[in-house]
């Protein structure tokens, strides 16, 4: 035996389990397989279960899940926290895994066997729990954007009614009332995440170095910091890129040349939050993306397909000044050590996305 993998297919209360194991013909053979709660007292029994069919203590153990939600963050922290190597798999990544291998069924027990083998086989990146800072810092984020989205779609809403053919008074007070609630409630989010920052004095000051970038402000930061956990994980600025979406694609076999874009396979509230700053560093001709915004445009005159370099480029440089821990100098240019910029073209789809 060379390891064994255990495949957990995870829902709200119940946990589906199946261990494998995988030999030196590359043979995967399935052990076991039961179903356990979603809560510590089946924890407790997933563990005495796998001592009980891992009895070999030398061959290595892969703990498999995907990333359902919130549903897997309880489980995947218990096992991390007993010393085994948890593995959070992509949904898609985990879904084109099952098609590759012919599997045309779907069922917990098929998705856990799938998890397994796919542990086995393969040698996943572990995984490692969110420090309860950003965690925290997480949630208030993506808690304000919550609002500041429904902000939105309530004021559309308000618009349409007081433009109608007929309006109702009713619903024009209740939906005025409700941007009042919602306009409270969002600035009672930005204080909260202002204190949250300014709890840690480290954080607050190189969020400080940062907001001296003109149009990045703090509630820009907090959203970088939080879907990142802190740039904790990324060893350089090409992860950072790839990790938001904004990594290239070629499309390119034998004759054919296709477009180029962004894979936008990635963080979306990152690149999202990248947007209006964007275009606050072009209205003010802030050095250097100014400059990276009109050398992009006169080669094919796509305003859109420019502020996306110029997001990427703002990303890369929040990353550097948080690493080096220095303040911004638009002077001093962008220069970081092993990245370059390289050229990108965006369809359609992503344009819209972007707008």
């Amino acid at each position: 035996m060379l390891k064994y993998s255990l495949g957990l297919d995870i829902s709200a209360n119940s946990i589906q389990c199946c261990i494998s194991v995988i030999d030196e013909q590359q043979k995967v053979t399935v052990k076991s397989s039961r179903k356990i709660s979603n809560n510590t007292k089946g924890f407790e029994e997933l563990t005495t279960w796998i001592s009980k069919h891992c009895k070999e203590k030398d061959v290595p153990l892969s703990v498999n899940m995907e990333a359902t939600g919130i549903y897997y963050e309880n489980c995947a922290l218990y096992l991390y926290q007993k010393g085994f190597n948890v593995s959070v798999i992509l949904p898609n990544k985990a879904k084109k895994y099952l098609q590759a291998i012919g599997q045309k069924s779907k069922n917990d027990s098929i998705d856990a066997q799938g998890l397994s083998r796919m542990g086995a086989e393969q040698s996943l990146d572990l995984w490692q729990p969110m420090g309860e800072y950003y965690y925290l810092l997480r949630k208030l984020t993506r808690q304000y954007q919550s609002l500041q989205e429904l902000k939105t779609n309530v004021s559309n809403q308000l618009h349409a009614e007081t433009n109608g053919m007929y309006e109702s008074q009713d619903v024009t007070e209740q939906l005025t009332t409700l941007i009042s609630t919602l306009v409270t409630q969002i600035k009672a989010m930005e204080k909260l995440i202002k204190e949250h920052i300014e709890s840690d004095e480290s954080v607050s000051q190189k969020v400080s170095n940062i907001s001296k970038i003109k149009g990045v402000g703090l509630q820009t930061v907090a959203v970088v910091l939080a879907e990142t956990n802190g740039f904790l994980l990324f060893k350089n600025s090409r992860q950072l890129v790839s990790y938001a979406g904004y990594d290239i694609v070629q499309n390119q076999s034998g004759s054919h040349n296709g477009r180029t874009r962004i894979s936008k396979k990635g963080n979306s509230r990152l690149r999202k939050a990248m947007h209006m700053p964007s275009l606050s560093l072009i209205q003010h001709k802030v050095k250097p993306f100014f400059n990276l915004y009109e050398r992009t445009l006169k080669k094919h005159y796509i305003k859109m397909k420019s502020y996306v370099a110029v997001q990427k480029k703002l990303l890369v440089l929040i990353y550097s000044l948080w690493s080096n821990n220095t303040p911004f100098n638009e002077n001093h240019g962008l220069e970081i050590s092993g990245y370059q910029e390289p050229e990108l073209s965006l369809g359609s789809s992503a344009v819209a996305e972007a707008e």
